[in-house]
């Protein structure tokens, strides 16, 4: 799992998880990765990452959460079943170290 950290600048000021997900989405646009929003309901897979990002024949799944967020049971199976299958989890706190997560991959 990669984890990024917090807004370069911003120190302990708390940013919404919605801010921080239109953040990080439109960061990896901007650098050409192709972005997909995941939102829970009707038929979805409960645990699914809020971001899938493909490039360069490479996805990432993104979970976005804030400062002090907790991942749920579900997110928590997910990103065991997606690093088990050596898929690239990414938990997402805010776009400070988006840019070293995505150029590593």
């Amino acid at each position: 799992m990669v984890r990024c950290g917090l807004l370069k600048g911003h120190g302990s000021k708390k940013q919404p998880e919605s801010l921080i997900l239109a953040s990080v989405r439109t960061a990896l646009q901007y650098d050409g990765w192709d972005v997909t929003r995941h939102q829970q309901g009707l038929g979805s897979r409960r645990g699914f990452p809020d971001l899938t990002a493909m490039k360069d024949g490479k996805t990432l799944y993104i979970e976005i959460k804030t400062e002090i967020g907790v991942q749920s049971d579900y997110q928590v199976e997910f990103q065991r079943v997606c690093e088990a299958h050596g898929c690239t989890y990414v938990l997402c706190r805010s776009v400070e170290r988006y840019s070293a997560v995505s150029h590593q991959r």
